[in-house]
């Protein structure tokens, strides 16, 4: 399993919007769905339903490598839908 890698952004994000890890990790895990970033490849969304905050969805922006998953940045997003 890669180890995960919080940028400093991901870091201040998730302590000004007071995220739990945990969430983060299952998103970037386990996502229930997943998007290329339109900032173009390798940078992807991942998405997952949070039980815990009203099964809002977690969005995290993460840089996958050979060696590890990097968070640039997570949050809630208002305005994700599950694709069909």
């Amino acid at each position: 399993m890669k180890p995960l890698h919080f940028t400093l952004h991901a870091e201040t994000v998730i302590s000004e919007r007071q995220l739990d890890r945990s969430w983060i990790e299952l998103t970037v895990r386990k996502p229930d769905w997943r998007e290329t970033d339109p900032s173009g490849p390798p940078t992807e969304r991942r998405y997952r339903r949070v039980p815990e905050r009203d099964n809002r969805i977690m969005r995290v922006i993460c840089l996958e490598t050979a060696t590890e998953i990097r968070i640039i940045t997570a949050f809630l997003d208002r305005k994700a839908r599950m694709p069909r």
